[in-house]
């Protein structure tokens, strides 16, 4: 679509205000903020011309005019200015992540947290699921005569506990031997790998002792089988709140219910198609119907062994997309640096521009 370079300034005016003001955006406030040395009336013409064109809608009868989806999307692809991070923001982020690296849903949980902070909307995150998990220690811990708790630790750092009861006591000594068995023949093998394992060592074992071995193997099993599934993290869902879009609980509370609910959450549009690390959908271009009216916006980042991850913000169609886009590139350029070199990238944020 070939736009004046006038018509081109308007929408850009519009934009902007709007997304400062949430109120609809009359001829004067574009004069203003375009630096128009025309009449009003030949900005209110130039405003009809870009309603006309789907660019602009009327809400109501006020005379003024608000985004429309379309509108936005040829903002954000041609008209909308690079922003640069202060230096504050990017410290903030480098604070956010500064951790050792640990479990990786710890770490990209946290990120989404910190970069919902900053921006004052839901985010959400996913890390792709490794292809093979595997387990790295067994420790167990004797808490009492008859119960003990197994602690499973994986290749991918995870680590978790249960408590285990049995019907007989147990020695620490049988305990130590347990857990020799199960460091030398399920340690380095993936879930399938272990049902195999177990299934073998049935015939010879002491029916009493495959109990056991059994017990432990069953909850590692679960470990891996979790760590498999591709999981989404949100945060900071109330932020809707904050913005005259949801002041309605009638209106917001449709989209917090469809980002609280685990299974809900799962159908966010996390692939980035084409190779891009960068992806915008406003409005009607979201295929769930509880994000008809959002933009979601989403950057990529690399994990290490060819995996990828997807952090993304949620939010009305009159979000700041300059803020946006640049927050989340630097958080994805954080994620993917730390991940591959346990290093974060420096802090080289510039002022805002006036």
């Amino acid at each position: 679509m070939e736009l004046s370079d006038r018509k081109k300034r308007i929408l850009r005016a519009i934009v902007e205000t709007y997304i400062a003001t949430a109120d609809p955006v009359g001829s004067k406030a574009v004069a203003e903020r375009a630096g128009l040395d025309v009449s009003s009336a030949t900005i209110r013409n130039e405003m009809a011309d870009l309603t006309d064109l789907g660019l602009l809608e009327q809400p109501h009868t006020s005379a003024g005019r608000i985004p429309s989806p379309a509108g936005y999307r040829l903002y954000v692809n041609e008209l909308m200015d690079q922003h640069q991070l202060t230096i504050q923001e990017t410290e903030r982020i480098n604070q956010a992540l500064n951790l050792k690296m640990e479990e990786l849903d710890r770490v990209i949980d946290r990120a989404g947290k910190v970069l919902s902070q900053i921006s004052d909307y839901p985010v959400f995150t996913m890390a792709q699921a490794k292809k093979r998990v595997t387990v790295k220690r067994f420790d167990l811990l004797m808490v009492e005569e008859n119960a003990f708790i197994a602690v499973v630790m994986t290749d991918n750092s995870v680590v978790k506990n249960k408590l285990i009861r049995m019907p007989d006591s147990l020695s620490e000594t049988q305990l130590q031997l347990l857990s020799a068995v199960l460091n030398n023949s399920f340690v380095g093998l993936t879930r399938e790998e272990m049902e195999q394992a177990l299934d073998k060592m049935e015939s010879r074992t002491a029916p009493a002792a495959f109990e056991l071995i059994s017990l432990v193997v069953d909850f590692a099993v679960e470990v891996l089988a979790e760590q498999g599934q591709n999981k989404i993290h949100t945060a900071g869902i109330t932020h809707l709140l904050e913005h005259p879009e949801y002041h309605s609980l009638d209106k917001a509370k449709p989209l917090m219910n469809y980002l609280a609910e685990e299974q809900e959450a799962s159908k966010l549009p996390v692939a980035l198609s084409g190779g891009k690390n960068m992806n915008i959908l406003i409005g009607p271009e979201n295929v769930s119907d509880a994000l008809k009216d959002t933009s979601v916006v989403m950057a990529s980042y690399d994990i290490g062994d060819n995996m990828r991850g997807v952090i993304g913000v949620v939010g009305p169609t009159r979000m700041d997309y300059a803020k946006v886009t640049a927050r989340l590139s630097y958080f994805a350029e954080s994620l993917t640096r730390m991940f591959g070199k346990e290093e974060l990238p420096p802090g080289e944020g510039k002022e805002d521009k006036e």
